[in-house]
């Protein structure tokens, strides 16, 4: 490569997080957090990269958008039969990373991911612009397609079925919701000394709160 990979680097300088900031329940920092990347209108503020590990202990990753925060969970909707929602089948265990570059901060999250109620997913998918319940119908998802002729062709037939009709969500497509463990805060600071606070969930439902070295 032309470009030097090593020299590209960027002092963070856009905030600090000090230990008497932190609230006990770290659900409410992320709250904060991500209504405060909302406010500043950076890029796809609820992206979210999931990570899952096969029943042979293959890690993958990919980015969903998060479409729900409540009861402490956190909610995201796919095709069951992808790739992730087979991976989850087998094995729930799940990670999420949230990264706000413009505000310098990221969130990490562990936990286990279980499939919402069927009534919780029809409801989202109600809200769902047209076009997209119909992609959801159609996609195989992360399976091989001969070509984008095929989605397409079959994009325009399936839409052509629901005419005057509610597009009625497919059983194999509904939400997951991530019940968190252990969650980290990371903002930039400047020489690399970044602050990093982790919580972690205790059996008797408290969280555990340390400073972690960056």
């Amino acid at each position: 490569m032309k470009t030097d990979l090593a020299g590209i680097r960027q002092e963070y300088t856009k905030g600090g997080l000090r230990e008497s900031d932190l609230p006990e329940d770290p659900l409410l920092l992320f709250s904060k957090w991500l209504q405060e990347a909302i406010d500043a209108k950076v890029d796809e503020p609820t992206a979210v990269i999931v990570g899952t590990v096969s029943r042979e202990g293959q890690p993958s990753t990919r980015t969903v958008l998060l479409k729900d925060l409540h009861d402490g969970k956190f909610i995201f909707y796919t095709n069951y039969e992808s790739r992730k929602g087979r991976q989850l089948a087998d094995n729930p265990h799940v990670s999420l990373s949230f990264v706000w570059h413009q505000l310098e901060r990221q969130v990490h999250v562990e936990g286990i991911a279980n499939k919402v109620p069927a009534s919780e997913s029809d409801q989202y998918f109600k809200t769902r612009p047209y076009k997209s319940r119909i992609g959801s119908r159609i996609s195989p998802q992360s399976q091989p397609i001969n070509n984008r002729m095929q989605l397409m062709r079959a994009f325009v037939k399936e839409a052509a079925r629901w005419i005057g009709k509610e597009v009625e969500r497919p059983e194999q497509w509904g939400g997951f919701a991530v019940t968190p463990h252990r969650i980290e805060f990371w903002q930039g600071r400047p020489n690399r000394l970044h602050d990093r606070f982790l919580f972690t969930l205790q059996t008797d439902g408290t969280w555990k709160r340390e400073r972690l070295a960056p």
